[in-house]
């Protein structure tokens, strides 16, 4: 199974983090990133509440969590930064917040991809909320559109957290890059 990369985040911008935050930057840690909508129930009632558990939990083991506002209707209710910023402080979501860019076009009725903020649509998300786990090489190794277990996410975080840290190889080159779930070949 050749896994993908994950694409880089294109955001209008952030909140709960001083600076801007990238995936690259990010290289060496598990992230999560939860995308969600302010109206959305799942999101609101599951996703955010089970994302804030794991960067309770998981932060000092190498896992980030970012949460990912995607909105793709009701732009006029949720679609401000200050509405973003209320939201985020009523339900105590301490994690770092990237607002995910506009798309270009609108979008309609017929199912337009166009109109999708930019980050959802580079990962192909079905809705809200969907669960990315992204390894510690930046590979996409688990896309979920809707409610996830508590079991199954954090079996797959500590699956993740088995495989170890990244080691650089003496010419500075990174041999997990070629690692597969089955294994990492010798040198």
């Amino acid at each position: 199974m050749k896994l993908k990369p994950a694409p880089e985040l294109t955001v209008s911008g952030w909140l709960n983090t001083a600076e801007p935050l990238s995936l690259a930057g990010l290289r060496g840690r598990i992230v999560l990133l939860e995308a969600f909508q302010m109206l959305c129930p799942g999101c609101v009632s599951h996703a955010l509440p089970q994302a804030r558990r794991v960067a309770e939990h998981f932060t000092a083991h190498g896992v980030a969590v970012i949460g990912l506002h995607s909105v793709f209707e009701h732009h006029q209710a949720q679609g401000s930064r200050e509405a973003l910023a209320a939201f985020l402080h009523e339900y105590r979501i301490a994690f770092p917040v990237a607002m995910d860019a506009p798309g270009d076009a609108p979008g309609d009725a017929a199912g337009d991809r166009g109109g999708l903020p930019r980050t959802m649509a580079a990962y192909a998300m079905q809705g809200t909320p969907t669960t990315i786990l992204i390894d510690r090489q930046g590979r996409i190794r688990r896309h979920s559109f809707g409610a996830v277990t508590d079991l199954a996410l954090g079996a797959a975080i500590g699956s993740l957290l088995a495989e170890g840290d990244p080691v650089s190889a003496p010419d500075g080159s990174d041999p997990a890059l070629a690692c597969t779930p089955e294994g990492c070949p010798a040198p």
